[in-house]
């Protein structure tokens, strides 16, 4: 693999954890390896790896485009995510705030809705 898959996939194990990348990395099959290589060298290994902005910036501009597009399937891994870059519950639903401006309210209570359920199950496994 190439220098800037490499450095993807570091980047992405760093910000969503290795179990996440290790159980898609499992899910690969010969038709989505094209895909999850471009993936990981275009999102992570270019895009997230880039220190022009935090990681923690990068995580909650994530939310709230993932909110604002509507994209829903992904703000629960990225909740964790921009948790593990430094983000609060502050900072996460200041960000869906943002949303509800810009974007709407349904979206942005939708978005909430799933980090309020991300944060109930890790308060739940943290007992």
């Amino acid at each position: 693999m190439s220098e800037r898959y490499d450095r993807g996939m570091q980047v992405r194990r760093e910000v969503l954890g290795n179990q996440h990348v290790d159980r898609a990395e499992k899910l690969k099959t010969p038709e989505d390896q094209p895909f999850q290589d471009l993936i990981t060298e275009g999102a992570w290994g270019t895009v997230w790896a880039s220190d022009a902005i935090t990681r923690r910036e990068r995580s909650m501009l994530t939310l709230a485009l993932l909110a604002a597009t509507g994209n829903f399937e992904e703000i629960e891994m990225h909740v964790r995510a921009a948790q593990r870059t430094g983000a609060s519950k502050r900072d996460i639903t200041e960000a869906f705030q943002h949303v509800a401006i810009y974007a709407g309210v349904p979206k942005a209570n939708h978005a909430i809705k799933i980090a309020k359920r991300v944060w109930e199950a890790q308060e739940t496994t943290d007992r």
